[in-house]
């Protein structure tokens, strides 16, 4: 087994609370106080109950920004459909950050628009080609969202336009009638990130398990030569 799937296979295997918090334990003793604050302060700000789903991005620069929105943002999983082109972020740009950020990739739009309503997901479109709330009135306590952006030209596809249990626009005030995908995630993710927070009845923060699944991954991700550490402490 190689050593790089070591982290992966070990978090898709059912273990109990005591199991990862051991080994979290073990592998953050090699990490400065500094950083071990960083990577818990970091994970009490993520959530799940907003994430985003974004169908064939070509443009490396906005597939790089959209990961940096999610992880600055505090939203741990992005959605990509790739039937296409390939959401294929620059090195140069994303920085590390998808690092922090889960990538799912799903083969196809009607794929993505199962599992995310499967999940209990508002699928939410972008656009401003429908009558629709804005970031304002849009109802963020009513349950979990995804906010769905489309190609760079094109925009949201029919596919999605159907399936849309909403839609969300930024109102224009100039002769534009929209922003380009990147600047419009930044807006609307920060909007209603925020205001998602300041909510008292939404139960946004993640849950115990999903949060000790990924400080155990963030805290092997920190640490050099991470999973032969782990092995030699704990020999699988």
């Amino acid at each position: 087994m190689k050593m790089t799937n070591i982290v992966n296979k070990l978090i898709a295997e059912p273990h109990s609370a005591e199991w990862y918090d051991e080994r979290t334990a073990y592998m953050e003793s090699f990490l400065t106080d500094e950083r071990r604050e960083v990577l818990r302060r970091t994970l009490s700000s993520r959530t799940r109950y907003m994430t985003i789903l974004t169908e064939n991005t070509f443009h490396p620069q906005n597939a790089s920004a959209l990961v940096r929105h999610c992880e600055a943002f505090g939203l741990q999983d992005l959605h990509t459909v790739e039937t296409r082109c390939k959401f294929n972020p620059n090195v140069n740009i994303v920085r590390g950050t998808d690092k922090w950020v889960d990538i799912t990739r799903h083969d196809s739009t009607a794929e993505a628009i199962a599992t995310l309503k499967g999940a209990g997901y508002r699928l939410v479109a972008t656009t401003p080609h429908r009558e629709s709330c804005t970031p304002e009135t849009f109802d963020v306590a009513k349950g979990p969202f995804c906010l769905v952006f489309g190609t760079e030209h094109a925009g949201v596809s029919d596919e999605i336009i159907e399936a849309a249990d909403e839609y969300l626009r930024i109102p224009m005030c100039g002769m534009v009638e929209s922003l380009n995908v990147s600047a419009s995630a930044a807006i609307l993710i920060y909007m209603l990130s925020q205001r998602m927070r300041l909510t008292p009845s939404i139960d946004w923060q993640l849950k115990d398990d999903d949060t000790r699944k990924i400080l155990f991954r963030w805290v092997m991700s920190s640490v050099k030569d991470a999973e032969r550490i782990l092995q030699r402490q704990f020999p699988l």
